[in-house]
């Protein structure tokens, strides 16, 4: 059950009422989540909300990875709704299914490109220590450039925002589901998530011999 009451459509304020339109004419298309709790504050609502969009719509990453990173830190956190929102996200975006249940579940994530191996990596160990390692760190930057390397930690921070958020103020997810197994109870929620685990290209097929 929420600890605040959430933000109504039908007892808007007219600043909240424009903030609100932005929201819903925006590629959200919807209120959800931390929104619902922003909106009591349209100014910090509107930021966000702008702040938001590019992290998930505009960023140099594939989509596929840009929304891996934002399920390392739903689990990392346990936060229920962001997980359910960008798990549907990722799949639509091409992320294999596999890896989406390998993350939901704790088992080490099985990749079999470099590229998704090292979003999950830099997100994981951002996560976990406050740091990345520089090897990580270089093959990021390699792959996508100094523009790529800050869209993904200010993925990664933006997101755990949302996941504090969401944790805090106990917003739930629609219909009150619950897909990932906590860690305790609602205030021990952070999971250490394994080191994933990187494979053969896909592409590739053992040869007799």
């Amino acid at each position: 059950m929420p600890r605040i009451p959430l933000f109504d459509p039908d007892t808007m304020t007219p600043e909240q009422e424009r903030v609100y339109r932005d929201i819903v004419n925006g590629p959200r298309a919807r209120l959800v989540g931390p929104l619902r709790a922003a909106l009591h504050r349209p100014e910090l609502a509107d930021r966000w909300q702008r702040f938001g969009e590019i992290l998930r719509y505009g960023t140099s990453l594939p989509d596929r990875l840009n929304e891996l990173a934002i399920l390392v830190v739903a689990r990392h956190w346990t936060a229920q709704l962001e997980w359910s929102i960008h798990a549907d996200a990722a799949l639509r975006a091409g992320l294999e299914p596999e890896i989406v249940d390998a993350l939901r579940t704790g088992e080490p994530p099985v990749f079999h490109d470099q590229d998704a191996y090292d979003v999950h990596e830099f997100a994981r160990r951002l996560q976990q220590t406050g740091d990345v390692d520089e090897e990580v760190y270089q093959r990021v930057w390699r792959r996508w450039g100094e523009v790529g390397a800050v869209e993904l930690s200010s993925v990664v921070g933006y997101y755990t925002l949302v996941a504090m958020t969401l944790n805090v103020h106990r917003i739930p997810a629609p219909g009150g589901e619950r897909p990932l197994a906590s860690s305790g109870g609602p205030v021990r929620r952070l999971v250490e998530l394994p080191e994933a685990v990187l494979g053969a290209p896909a592409t590739m097929t053992p040869t007799a011999g």
